[in-house]
């Protein structure tokens, strides 16, 4: 809620008023000359003002996501993200899981308003999505809501009908829900997890009456907060769509023989959305969900034409080779309804929403200009911002600083003499009510996903500076945005894959072999039992208790002998196990013993700066990031040398996590290398420590091939004089002429990618420094300890709350498939790895590639190439200048480039499993 000062005050303008009395008279408004923030700022204070909900049109999905981020810092209590699909209408494939329960979050919040007979003013909600929303891509209304299942407390419940009921729309019975789309019964506790919520709910009854709703940890399984209410849609779209089509007589010939068998066994066939125009004269878009006083915001018309007129193109000409196509086996030929529209045919549609139009370009016609312009970025010369500054408030504008370090920020400024005052609650609107009279700038905490830019809008008589102003610093997160969940926990066994056969570890008897999976009643009640056969008697486990259970795994991949459930030799072997434990332990001991003889430096406890940088981090850090935070603060604070691994997959926050440890060893007054095995990981690395850093008096240098000679005797001598606190480089920085006035910290990234005579110049810099090693290799335990010198390790095992989930597809080589997700990912401004097997013919793939895709470009990248032209390459497509990076397994599993969302890998079987895990 950071904007919401700024929302409230535009609201309050005289000139909002003229805005929306012109948009009550025209049903329309154009307003020209307008940046990424205020286009939501006005945005949200013109829906407010009138209390209507918030309906905003992008181009691409990566627009709505920063969107989507704005708006919930803007005065909205809910913020739906509502996600979109690149692909045809007409493909006969489902679009993913994620993408379909997504919509079916927004849908279902959308039927319950109107089942509530509410507008969406008494919550202040707001839709963000991109132009796709206007096609029609929905089973209507009257259609969909009978297919939402309310259930509310003391509702009477019948078992049976319940059951059929979930069938219907879709869940999966399972044994223990973990995921969504499943239901799980237990006596008389039904457990169930909503596609459409955010946490599984259980149900408990007593009889037949609905006693009570809670939601529950999908991990845990442990109860949390009680709700009154549960809303069941469907897990997908086709259960409507095929009923109806029953429903019309129309499902004959649509089937294949296999296809009809799965669907008398509930299982709704694959691809059924491209049945949509043939179930539904005029099928829905997100418009028709929508509350009536809805107001309508499309941010740039213009772009949301083209990008819409680039897809229409591709759908157009698959439309025409699906209803030209041979059928497939078993299916009669059927011609497929034509659903898909022009964008501007959609938008004619949207005429009973007042609407607004968005636009940068100032001299856009028939609109109104408000002349928006960015403030200068002055980073570092406070002085000169501080008077910029100054001057605004002299023309009476008020005057926001939107920051991650408010408190740093008005310090600042205080020291050159600007007055300004940090407000730690956002919505303390008579403190900036009080300051603003006084001409007072009011700096606010905002360290959100959004990218942020500083703006003045004279015609609002406001101005508004962020970080990148002040510092050079831009956001490090990229816009995008993703449905709320909470990401089940994997069990070690799961009781529906097991096969009989499969051997097994109970944590009190041993080795066993699974033999089935069975249902007995106890005490009327009926549960699921795996039968484990040991080698004198069978022992069942009940299914909610295979916590005890573990597979088993040999590196011999002979038939393990069965433990006796009477005998204690299983307990002499885990003794066995303990001891050899306790023997690599007294090894490391020995190993260690001369290192922690020595006295390292003891870093005092976290300074406030050290604060405000954790707090700018603009992600949620999981729990197993801040618990390798305080083990490597730990270990810096106290008198012994540190050399410690963090362990955990790309894109877990590993950086994050030496990140704070930088900082820390720098305000102490130390220097910090970070050592990195690639040219282009440096670069990233870089980058990386320059954005975060800004805002404070530390200097980052860089080494690596790219440095000029005259460059690198300079940070060669700032290194020895102290002068730098941070150097970031490659194996360069091992040589013998680097030299530190005071090196207390090293940082490793991927230890086990250098040399052997790199690691031996590693090892010797360790016996003098703290060392923090990051590494991504999943491999055993042991192995880290025998080639890094592992003594203490920190896991990483939790991904961030937002990641997606991956989604992988794997077919029969088909140059339409490739063709398909390659356009689909340019299509939404993103790009693509294309991984072979083998360099011989990298050339020949690359023709067909621009063959089939000739907007895409496309750059190659292997292991045979120069290596300064290999690293160009690399360079070139983490720039963005080419869309496609053909390429061997020379990718890095290291590198971070967001904008790469799909990886296509030709010949899948000629890689090997952990080639295909990186």
């Amino acid at each position: 809620m950071a904007f919401s000062s700024i929302t409230r005050a535009l609201q309050r303008s005289p000139l909002t008023g003229e805005l929306l009395t012109k948009l009550n008279q025209q049903g329309r408004l154009v307003l020209n000359g307008i940046a990424r923030l205020p286009k939501g700022l006005v945005s949200s204070a013109l829906a407010l003002a009138q209390k209507r909900p918030l309906l905003v049109i992008t181009a691409t999905l990566e627009e709505a996501g920063r969107w989507a981020t704005q708006l919930e810092a803007m005065g909205w209590d809910t913020v739906h993200f509502y996600p979109t699909s690149e692909a045809s209408p007409y493909d006969p494939f489902d679009q993913e899981s994620e993408m379909t329960w997504g919509q079916l979050q927004v849908l279902a919040d959308l039927l319950a308003l109107r089942a509530a007979g509410e507008d969406g003013a008494s919550r202040k909600l707001a839709v963000v999505a991109t132009e796709r929303a206007l096609q029609p891509h929905l089973p209507p209304v009257s259609a969909l809501e009978p297919y939402c299942l309310r259930l509310e407390l003391k509702q009477e419940i019948n078992f049976k009908a319940l059951g059929q009921r979930l069938a219907t729309l879709g869940y999966e019975r399972v044994t223990v829900v973990e995921t969504e789309g499943q239901w799980a019964q237990r006596g008389d506790i039904i457990d169930v997890y909503p596609v459409a919520s955010e946490l599984p709910v259980r149900l408990e009854l007593f009889g037949d009456e609905l006693e009570r709703l809670r939601e529950f940890d999908p991990a845990t399984q442990r109860s949390l907060d009680a709700i009154d209410h549960l809303v069941l849609t469907p897990t997908q779209y086709g259960s409507v769509i095929v009923e109806h089509l029953r429903q019309q007589g129309k499902l004959d010939g649509l089937l294949s023989e296999a296809a009809q068998e799965g669907l008398a066994s509930g299982i709704i066939p694959e691809g059924t959305r491209r049945w949509l125009g043939l179930a539904f004269a005029n099928p829905s878009s997100l418009l028709d969900y929508l509350p009536e006083n809805t107001l309508m915001a499309v941010d740039e018309v213009d772009q949301c034409e083209a990008h819409s007129d680039r897809w229409l193109e591709h759908v157009e000409d698959h439309w025409q080779e699906v209803n030209s196509a041979s059928p497939i086996d078993g299916e009669a030929a059927v011609q497929l309804p034509k659903i898909h529209r022009a964008f501007l045919d959609t938008l004619s549609d949207a005429e009973v929403f007042p609407r607004v139009d968005l636009s940068e370009i100032a001299e856009a016609n028939n609109g109104l200009n408000l002349s928006s312009r960015p403030v200068q970025a002055i980073p570092h010369q406070f002085g000169k911002l501080a008077e910029s500054i100054r001057k605004e408030c002299d023309r009476k504008y008020a005057v926001w600083l939107a920051s991650a370090q408010p408190s740093r920020s008005v310090a600042l400024l205080q020291e050159h003499d600007c007055p300004a005052q940090f407000i730690p609650n956002p919505r303390d609107f008579n403190a900036i009510d009080k300051l603003h009279v006084q001409h007072v700038p009011v700096a606010v905490k905002y360290s959100g996903l959004a990218e942020l830019e500083g703006f003045v809008l004279p015609t609002f008589r406001i101005v508004v500076v962020t970080d990148r102003e002040f510092f050079g610093q831009h956001t490090l997160a990229t816009g995008g945005y993703v449905r709320k969940r909470r990401r089940a926990a994997s069990k070690q066994v799961d009781p529906n894959k097991m096969k009989p056969g499969d051997f097994v570890v109970h944590r009190s008897h041993g080795i066993g072999k699974f033999l089935k999976l069975e249902s007995l009643v106890l005490n009327n009640e009926t549960r699921d039992y795996l039968a484990i056969q040991y080698a004198d008697g069978l022992l069942r486990v009940a299914a909610d208790s295979v916590g005890s259970l573990s597979r088993y795994r040999a590196a011999s991949g002979q038939a393990p002998v069965l433990n006796k459930m009477t005998s204690t030799a299983w307990e002499k072997t885990k003794g066995r196990a303990k001891k050899a434990i306790q023997k690599v332990a007294v090894d490391l001991l020995r190993l260690y013993a001369q290192r922690a003889k020595m006295e390292g430096f003891a870093y005092p406890v976290d300074m406030p700066w050290q604060q405000e940088l954790e707090d700018s981090f603009p992600y949620q850090a999981t729990p197993d990031q801040l618990k390798a935070v305080q083990d490597v603060k730990r270990d810096m604070e106290s008198d012994r040398p540190m050399d410690r691994l963090v362990c955990g997959d790309v894109g877990f926050g590993k950086t994050e996590v030496a990140l704070r440890a930088i900082f820390k060893a720098v305000t102490a007054g130390q220097q910090v290398a970070l050592l990195a095995p690639t040219t282009i990981l440096t670069q990233q690395h870089y980058h990386t420590l320059k954005e975060r850093f800004a805002p404070y008096p530390i200097q980052v240098g860089l080494l690596n091939r790219f440095r000029t000679v005259t460059e690198k005797k300079d940070i060669l001598q700032r290194l020895k004089t102290g002068e730098l606190d941070v150097v970031v480089g490659t194996h360069q920085l091992l040589g013998k002429g680097v030299a530190f006035k005071g090196l207390g910290l090293l940082v490793v990234d991927e230890e086990q990618r250098f040399g052997v005579n790199q690691k031996e110049r590693i090892k010797s810099l360790k016996t003098q420094v703290d060392v923090l090693t990051l590494s991504a290799t999943p491999i055993p335990r042991t192995l880290y300890m025998a080639l890094s010198g592992v003594r203490e390790m920190s896991l990483i095992t939790t991904p961030p709350p937002s990641r997606r989930p991956i989604k992988t597809h794997l077919s029969p080589h088909d140059p339409e498939a490739i063709r398909t997700a390659i356009r689909q990912e340019l299509d939404r401004g993103g790009q693509v790895f294309y991984v072979v097997p083998r360099v011989e013919g990298i050339e020949e793939t690359s023709a067909k590639i621009r063959e089939m895709v000739p907007a895409a470009r496309i750059a190659i990248a292997h292991g045979q190439m120069d290596e300064g032209e290999l690293e160009s390459t690399m360079l070139t497509f983490s720039n963005g200048d080419a869309e496609v990076l053909l390429c061997t397994t020379i990718i890095e599993s290291g590198l971070d480039i967001p904008r790469v969302n799909t990886i296509l890998i030709e010949d899948a079987h000629r890689f090997g499993l952990s080639q295909l895990y990186q």
